[in-house]
């Protein structure tokens, strides 16, 4: 563990200053820890605690969903977004959400699939839940170009209590690694995608977007099966910084439950490289949670995709989704997962239809079939969910890694 200096001053810390007549000066210090109250003091034992990661995947704005946020006066608010976890953001120190879609400006319109541009106000209401990390390298980052992306980053530097990772106002801007301070403990926060949604990279984005794959530095060709050299760079670089090493990959294959190969080959090179944790993003569907252990010995727990948090997609497996849970053990040794406390709680996404509309995220253990027959993907998407379907997901992707909201908080979460 990383040791952290904390400056003390005492009150009862007095300094007794002679001065001569050259100007010279004799400093007398008397210690304000006499020998038995130090004996006390080493003799305390030390207490431990917890640190705890919350997060979630996707939050996929269709324009369903950007409607449903308009007040009657014409305001937009979308803290409804988030009442539905927000017993585990109380709860949690680190707390992480996937910005899938651009916040590019209001003044360039709102727009949902392909090209979306979502109301900037989704980011107050993901600052007001307490969110303090958000992630923005998706491949919907440069839907609306460069302006997008620099209004984008404009944007969060209204919420300086919100980490930002991912992309940058200016190829010349500072490329440093994030860092979050919890508790005596730092944590870097590192958030890459595959690309923008194009086989290269546009040359007015290259420099602000964090690639996960490599591509060719002069033409902007990305090469979808190599990892970007960056990556294992910037991973080293922050395991000699931070304590502990968080890797945010935008990657896979959408709509499939089971990773790809380069997705397991590519954590294992992270793994290797330092990093601690990996959340993954962007296949829309869960994927497995996976316990990686580096040559070295070291441990990385993998979250290979936890779907969407809140969208209004077709598919019934879309409607399922993960939230990551983490806890961190500090002892007087270091500070470890805490492979007891830690796992996914599933979520479920409901929307009604006749307009679409987004309803609530709800806890898959709460969630009904009554709710399940009612969701509105039936009439918009033309199939049905079913609860038993849900939990079969859950059981075949999570396994033993689902955590209850008891076992997670401590208690057992209403079902709002």
């Amino acid at each position: 563990m990383k040791k952290h200096i904390l400056s003390i001053i005492l009150a009862s810390c007095v300094s007794l200053l002679c001065l001569t007549g050259c100007g010279t000066a004799m400093v007398t210090t008397i210690d304000p820890f006499p020998a038995a109250s130090r004996d006390e003091k080493e003799d305390t034992a030390f207490e431990e605690y917890d640190i705890t990661l919350m997060a979630v995947g996707d939050n996929l704005i269709h324009m369903g969903i950007v409607h449903t946020g308009k007040q009657p006066d014409g305001a937009l608010n979308y803290n409804f977004l988030f009442s539905g976890i927000s017993d585990f953001l109380e709860k949690a120190d680190i707390k992480i959400i996937n910005q899938e879609t651009i916040l590019g400006g209001n003044t360039l319109g709102f727009s949902g699939y392909p090209r979306f541009n979502s109301p900037t106000e989704i980011g107050d209401a993901i600052a007001d839940a307490g969110f303090n990390v958000v992630l923005h390298a998706s491949n919907h980052a440069a839907d609306k170009g460069i302006t997008g992306l620099e209004n984008c980053v404009g944007f969060w530097e209204t919420h300086p209590e919100v980490i930002m990772a991912g992309i940058r106002a200016g190829d010349n801007a500072e490329n440093g690694i994030p860092l979050l301070e919890v508790d005596g403990f730092t944590f870097a926060i590192l958030n890459y995608t595959y690309g923008p949604n194009s086989s290269t990279i546009p040359s007015s984005i290259r420099g602000r977007l964090n690639m996960l794959c490599a591509f060719d530095e002069k033409s902007g060709q990305i090469d979808f099966t190599a990892l970007n050299p960056q990556v294992i760079e910037d991973i080293r670089a922050a395991k000699k910084t931070a304590d502990l090493v968080i890797v945010c990959p935008h990657w896979g294959t959408e709509y499939t439950f089971i990773p790809t190969g380069f997705q397991q080959s590519w954590a294992r090179e992270m793994a290797e490289a330092g990093a601690d944790l990996i959340l993954g993003t962007h296949p829309h569907v869960i994927q497995p949670v996976e316990q990686i252990t580096a040559a070295g010995g070291s441990r990385c727990l993998c979250y290979y995709s936890l779907g969407n948090y809140v969208s209004t997609q077709k598919s019934p497996r879309s409607m399922l989704e993960g939230m990551a849970w983490v806890t961190f053990h500090v002892t007087e040794d270091g500070i470890r997962i805490a492979d007891e406390k830690t796992g996914v709680i599933p979520l479920v996404c409901h929307y009604t239809s006749g307009p679409v509309r987004l309803e609530n995220v709800y806890l898959l253990e709460n969630y009904t079939a009554q709710q399940a027959a009612a969701h509105g993907i039936r009439s918009y998407g033309g199939t049905a969910l079913r609860l038993e379907d849900l939990n079969k997901w859950s059981d075949e992707v999570f396994g033993d890694q689902v955590l209850s909201a008891a076992q997670a908080l401590g208690r057992e979460v209403p079902n709002r």
